[in-house]
């Protein structure tokens, strides 16, 4: 899902897996594509928090790891 794009380059945004519901979020061009265990919970919920206007209900309420 895009939320800023640059150049048709995807700048920010989010992945999103319909069979086990995670999102991996694009920061500064970057997928966010780790194991649970490393990931930035603090980072992932701010990211969250700031785009809850531009992404799908889905990944803000019910996506795994986790959701506002």
């Amino acid at each position: 899902y895009e939320i800023r794009e640059k150049d048709n380059v995807v700048s920010e945004g989010a992945l999103f897996c319909s069979k086990c519901s995670r999102f991996y979020p694009i920061i500064e061009e970057i997928p966010i594509m780790l194991p649970d265990e490393l990931r930035n919970k603090e980072q992932e919920i701010e990211f969250l928090t700031n785009n809850k206007k531009n992404l799908p209900e889905k990944i803000i309420t019910m996506a795994n790891p986790w959701h506002l």
